[in-house]
């Protein structure tokens, strides 16, 4: 299968397409490179533009008829950072997508996997969320994220097209074979922190938010491999039909995630049993945007996708470690 991938530079999108890759399907990757690394297209066929380029779409096309599912992960990502520029996020996120979505239409493309995220669910007691609990996307980013299924969900009752949207939860690690995982020079997430904190290159561990009602008063969180999280986005494609018809309906949300809830406390107690020696800590308010977190159930991702998780918070921990020792003869940095 030819599978059009936007954002395929980037740090899940470019494991995705590993993984399309070995499962023996073809990768058409879509980047304009403002957050994805070039190196991680080498070898793959890749154009380098915009996803609301009419004329450079029309030109993918033309060249790769057989494409027949879009996996679309092209957007800007960083929560703290949607609040401090909210117009980049509605115009990245859902002007362009909007664009995207008309011109797969038009150029009668029907199946999209749309990558959407957790953080637009609201609290719940236990934290436990499934498909059908309630929304509440409380930062520019998870709005971006809801806005965007609402645009598909819409699009689907209107028009020839169906659409899943996987919901992810806390993604760690790295590619096993250490091809791709994350390039942020700065990294925003939590196990990026840790291991900058570890290795010296920050003073110590920022632990945002310690107030929650949760059991230590960290965040809670679901963790899951992007391997595991790759897996998923193959299987969407490559039974994509199947899951359509299962469901009943054209739009399909579906939460992946391992299905346990980890507070941050624990996810650092974690990554100290694996790197073998204790990170400096500090404590400090939550960051504009954060939620108190949630895990999901995976029943739906199993039921329709016939996925699971097969990694643990340990490998995930691991591999992002052995990445970031590889990482410089990757990306020279």
């Amino acid at each position: 299968m030819k599978v059009l991938v936007t954002g395929g530079a980037g740090y899940i999108g470019s494991t995705v397409c590993s993984s399309l890759l070995d499962a023996g399907h073809t990768p058409v990757i879509l980047d304009s490179l403002v957050t994805g690394r070039e190196e991680f297209t080498r070898g793959r066929i890749f154009y380098r533009g915009d996803i609301a380029d009419t004329a450079l779409l029309d030109r993918i096309f033309a060249e790769h008829p057989q494409i027949e599912c879009a996996l679309h992960f092209a957007a800007l990502i960083v929560v703290p950072d949607s609040v401090a520029r909210p117009y980049e996020y509605y115009a990245e996120n859902v002007a362009k997508s909007l664009v995207f979505f008309n011109a797969l239409l038009a150029r009668n493309v029907r199946r999209i996997v749309f990558s959407s995220s957790a953080s637009i669910y609201d609290d719940v007691p236990d934290f436990k969320v499934t498909e059908d609990s309630p929304l509440n996307p409380r930062s520019p980013y998870a709005k971006t994220k809801h806005m965007m299924e609402t645009v598909l969900s819409d699009f689907c009752e209107a028009y020839d097209l169906c659409a899943i949207a996987l919901r992810y939860f806390n993604v760690i690690g790295a590619d096993p074979k250490l091809r791709t995982g994350p390039h942020a020079r700065s990294p925003s997430h939590v196990l990026g922190k840790l291991i900058s904190a570890a290795n010296g290159e920050l003073d110590c561990f920022t632990l945002t938010g310690v107030d929650w009602p949760t059991r230590d008063g960290s965040g809670i969180r679901d963790y899951i491999h992007v391997w595991d999280l790759a897996r998923a986005h193959v299987l969407a494609a490559e039974r994509f039909d199947e899951a359509i018809s299962r469901f009943g309906r054209k739009f399909i949300p579906i939460n992946l995630g391992c299905g346990n809830g980890v507070t941050v406390r624990e996810f650092v107690a974690a990554f100290e049993k694996v790197c073998g020696k204790e990170v400096a800590k500090r404590e400090a308010a939550p960051r504009d945007g954060d939620v108190a977190g949630a895990y999901t159930d995976t029943g739906r991702a199993f039921g329709l996708l016939g996925w699971k998780p097969e990694y643990s918070i340990g490998d995930g921990i691991s591999d992002a470690l052995k990445w970031y020792e590889a990482r410089p003869s990757v990306l020279g940095y």
